[in-house]
């Protein structure tokens, strides 16, 4: 993607000085809550015992007269770093790199912008641009504590998109997903959810979800979410008429939507599909729906809940 040199969006919230401290607040998906990008169960963490174990190994290396902290740093002591163009196109997380992947976001946020003011426009509505908030660790949302275990997501309630500055690293390093289109994939697929909260998507599907079994609500929840990666493929659309994609980009993007389906996901880290369980789509639909956006460009097209799926 020839994204340098072009506009950077102003609506980016750098918390990443913030770090990551603190629990509570719920997580995005209550009433009214968040939709992600998922990223496993591999990638959750081991909650209570997990931190059990973390206390302990602290103080055995400080027993041992090990400062803990070198661990903690980027770049320090015993600590493999991964900033920088690690693999080809992509734009990674580290001490290099920290400006160089702001300035990325805010290109693709730009990108998005534009695109969707235009879309709407020719609607006769007017888009009103989302903030994308920039954090390390976690930090506080409308939708509750945004942490990296949750991966990207987008907030109704206070119309921001959240990404750790980490994801992109873990996008290319656990899920094989490299390349800079595919990281532009997932936040246009947040854009996607902020264009549906504008439309009065989502707010219908809150409604209906409180009123529906949970196999129900997860089969609402694919529509939902594969209407969003089809309309990340109307912004790949309309970004590929700016002549700014290079060969391979729309690829980056189709693998990256096949390696955080739920069938591929499941099978990873648990060894098993529940169909029943999917609430993003499995691979292929998420495919299928991208392409159908980058194909029609056409809104209209994006209509998962009235087509079959």
């Amino acid at each position: 993607m020839l994204w340098k040199g072009r506009r950077q969006s102003d609506n980016i919230e750098d918390r990443r000085s913030e770090g990551g401290g603190g629990f509570g607040g719920g997580g995005p998906f209550g009433q009214g809550g968040g939709f992600r990008i998922p990223i496993g169960r591999a990638a959750g963490g081991g909650g209570i015992k997990g931190i059990i174990i973390l206390v302990i190994l602290f103080f055995v290396l400080r027993f041992l007269g090990i400062d803990p902290m070198q661990f903690l740093g980027e770049g320090g002591p015993g600590q493999v770093s991964n900033g920088g163009v690690t693999q080809q196109g992509s734009v990674q997380n580290g001490p290099q790199a920290n400006d160089e992947m702001k300035q990325f976001v805010a290109t693709v946020l730009a990108e998005t912008e534009d695109t969707w003011t235009g879309i709407f426009q020719s609607q006769g509505m007017t888009y009103k641009d989302p903030t994308l908030v920039l954090f390390s660790g976690a930090t506080q949302g409308a939708c509750g504590m945004a942490q990296k275990a949750m991966g990207p997501f987008y907030c109704p309630n206070d119309q921001k998109v959240y990404l750790d500055t980490g994801f992109f690293n873990q996008l290319a390093q656990q899920f094989h997903a490299s390349g800079d289109f595919a990281q532009a994939y997932v936040i246009a697929h947040e854009i996607g959810h902020h264009v549906q909260n504008l439309t009065g998507i989502l707010g219908k599907f809150n409604e209906k979800r409180q009123q529906v079994d949970e196999t129900t609500a997860n089969k609402l929840s694919v529509r939902v979410e594969l209407q969003a990666d089809c309309f990340a493929g109307i912004w790949a659309h309309f970004t590929e008429q700016k002549g700014i994609l290079e060969k391979g980009d729309v690829d980056e993007a189709l693998n990256a939507a096949s390696q955080i389906g739920d069938d591929t996901l499941q099978k990873e880290t648990q060894g098993y599909v529940v169909p029943d369980s999917f609430n993003h789509g499995t691979s292929a639909q998420r495919r299928h729906w991208f392409q159908t956006g980058y194909q029609s460009g056409k809104l209209s097209a994006c209509d998962t809940f009235n087509n079959p799926i």
